[in-house]
């Protein structure tokens, strides 16, 4: 196999030479626990302290704003079990999402909903996603929290963060995001965007897995998940990931001063692969054509699984996903694609394809020679596609 291609940057990406560089130092030299008091301890504190201030100055906050965490399942539980706290204390127990969150905050409603929370998903209609007004009109007397994803995962829809976090600042609600899609590809700004609550993921933007963090507004209680020393101001016990943290800080600095050059060049090789992918017949982009991740391109194609076309892709050197690839494993069609109306036949049949600045205008050409030819393949082996194909059953798409 002499092509490798990788288009799910989305699931991960490789770490950028900026992050690793950064990391190894504490590894090696300044390797201290930053809860010593001694020289080498209190190095390894000041690198926290120079990383948090880095990670505001990147968001739009203040430093003791900024809490690590091992990534954004972690930070997403942590702010939705902090805000359904903080609302239970003032005998408001009514949350609001979406109906295509990623897991780490719709297993945490889930939870919610068993311990006597109400919990609201809004619909995001076939172009999958939502309006401001769609959430003012949803917000009641005891809504204590508005969770929303900045983009999605599976589908790469870009939600309108600003106007929500408005109408969520206009209401006394707490509103949360899941940045983790967004974070490094699009613009942040959580004072300007009102938002009091953003999850983020270093390994989506370049930066290594396992580390994570939570931006949490002054003022706003946070309740630690695990008890133990006094680490993340007494939020978040664990001796703190020094070399991690350091590579998060400088992947994102890296990934936010390309930001605009980087989703230019995405968003053209996106396109590129939108449009050729399009010609294949009964085939369907999923999402919002308009507000998109710069590099997200996801298909639902008539007549196949999935998983067969990922093999098979795989084979020609393809890497690429089929929904989330926290989920991929499932033989269950994604709830992202039931939640904006494709059928189960239709969302078995999915490919999700992430680019980053590294792919190629050369690489999006061999997807597009090779994919269709994969598709017709699989096509030409299902039964039930001879039927459509022949009359007998009708097309969906």
């Amino acid at each position: 196999m002499s092509t490798f291609v990788y288009a799910d940057n989305a699931a991960t990406t490789k770490m950028s030479p900026v992050s690793l560089e950064v990391m190894l130092p504490y590894m090696e030299s300044c390797f201290g626990n930053p809860s010593s008091l001694h020289s080498a301890g209190q190095k390894a504190k000041e690198a926290l302290t120079e990383a948090r201030g880095e990670m505001a100055a990147l968001l739009g906050c203040s430093p003791k704003e900024i809490y690590f965490t091992s990534g954004g399942s972690e930070a997403d539980n942590q702010a939705i079990l902090s805000a359904a706290a903080l609302g239970a204390r003032k005998g408001k127990k009514h949350i609001l999402s979406t109906a295509f969150e990623h897991h780490a905050v719709l297993h945490t409603l889930e939870k919610l909903k068993r311990e006597g929370f109400q919990v609201e998903l809004l619909d995001v209609h076939s172009h999958g996603n939502i309006s401001a007004e769609e959430v003012r009109r949803a917000i009641r007397e005891d809504t204590c929290l508005v969770t929303v994803m900045y983009a999605n995962n599976e589908i790469g829809s870009v939600l309108p963060i600003a106007e929500i976090g408005e109408v969520c600042r206009e209401k006394g609600v707490i509103f949360h995001t899941d940045a983790v899609q967004a974070a490094g590809h699009l613009p942040i700004d959580v004072g300007k965007e009102h938002i009091d609550m953003l999850s983020l993921s270093a390994h989506k933007f370049h930066g290594p897995k396992g580390v994570g963090a939570l931006y949490v507004r002054s003022g706003i209680p946070l309740v630690p998940l695990i008890e133990g020393g006094a680490q993340e101001r007494g939020k978040r016990a664990g001796t703190e990931n020094v070399p991690a943290i350091m590579g998060m800080a400088a992947a994102l600095k890296d990934a936010v001063e390309h930001l605009e050059e980087n989703a230019a060049k995405v968003s053209a090789l996106r396109d590129r692969l939108i449009e050729g992918l399009s010609k294949i017949p009964h085939s369907s982009l999923n999402g919002d054509s308009l507000n998109r991740l710069p590099g997200n391109v996801s298909f639902c194609f008539e007549g196949i699984e999935g998983e067969s076309l990922l093999l098979l892709l795989d084979q020609k050197g393809i890497c690429a996903s089929s929904g989330s690839a926290c989920t991929s494993g499932s033989l269950d069609p994604s709830h992202v694609l039931l939640a904006i109306g494709r059928p189960h036949e239709i969302a078995h049949g999915s490919l999700r394809l992430s680019l980053c600045e590294t792919n190629t205008e050369e690489e999006v050409d061999y997807m597009l020679e090779e994919i269709p030819k994969v598709v017709e393949y699989l096509r030409n082996m299902s039964p039930l596609w001879k039927d459509k194909a022949e009359g007998k059953k009708k097309f969906v798409l």
